[in-house]
């Protein structure tokens, strides 16, 4: 995969792949994410979505899959369906979330709205 683009934050370049996901899972941070939010269309980050992201983070560092949308809405103790109220589209959490590209597999459920879970 290589890299097409590039955010940049303070005084570091993050470099991102040729569909805008990050690289590098570790470079993610809060104002890497208002970065790729902006970039996505989905606006300020607030604090729900931020928490929503950070759930994401932790069930994929742990798990290494993205976990089942319903939880992510219940394990911030937001509405059931938060993920595509606050960002429209679950593969944009994913990729503000800072995860890597997912497979064609996990794109096409993603997108018609089913969780890969």
């Amino acid at each position: 995969m290589a890299v097409q683009d590039y955010v940049e934050y303070k005084t570091k370049k993050v470099p991102l792949d040729d569909a805008g996901y990050l690289v590098n899972f570790n470079d993610w941070n809060e104002g890497i994410a208002g970065i790729l939010a902006e970039r996505e269309g989905v606006g300020r980050l607030t604090p729900q979505k931020l928490d929503a992201l950070k759930f994401i983070r932790e069930h994929f560092r742990k798990y290494n899959f993205f976990p089942i949308l319903g939880a992510v809405c219940k394990n911030v103790h937001l509405p059931k369906d938060c993920v595509s109220e606050e960002f429209l589209n679950p593969l944009i959490a994913w990729k503000i979330a800072g995860l890597p590209r997912p497979e064609e597999p996990v794109i096409s459920l993603l997108e018609a709205g089913q969780s890969p879970g």
